[in-house]
């Protein structure tokens, strides 16, 4: 049974940084698209990162150039560092994954909640002033 279980999420001040952890267990990382998802108060949960087998990513503009996904194979774990912290990156972060292709995985945050299989049950970030 595959799970996956977030950790790394917090309070911090606008401009610091956080690093979320997602364990996955019941399969390996290999073949799979593997991705953040966030959902703001009062907001639609949106996507925020996706990485493929071989470290191919993809960023929500939002977030470019301030978060970094990354994967450690030998671990089962995928990460996403947040640096520059905004307000406005104040969600519960969830981490997904779904069996994928390189080319599906590069359009997946275009693909919405139902094209992911797997879901953690999510990690509280909260960014203040």
């Amino acid at each position: 049974q595959v799970q996956l279980v977030e950790s790394g999420g917090g309070s911090v001040q606008s401009g610091g940084s956080l690093r979320l952890s997602c364990a996955a267990s019941g399969y390996t990382l290999s073949r799979y698209c593997m991705g953040w998802f966030r959902q703001p108060p009062g907001k639609e949960r949106e996507g925020v990162a996706t990485i493929y087998t071989g470290g191919s990513t993809r960023y929500v503009d939002s977030v470019k150039g301030r978060f970094t996904i990354s994967q450690d194979n030998a671990k089962n774990t995928l990460y996403l560092q947040m640096n520059s912290l905004k307000l406005e990156d104040t969600a519960m972060y969830y981490c997904v994954a779904v069996p994928s292709t390189p080319e599906s995985c590069s359009r997946a945050l275009s693909f919405g909640r139902a094209y992911w299989a797997y879901w953690g049950g999510g990690t509280q970030v909260t960014v203040s002033s």
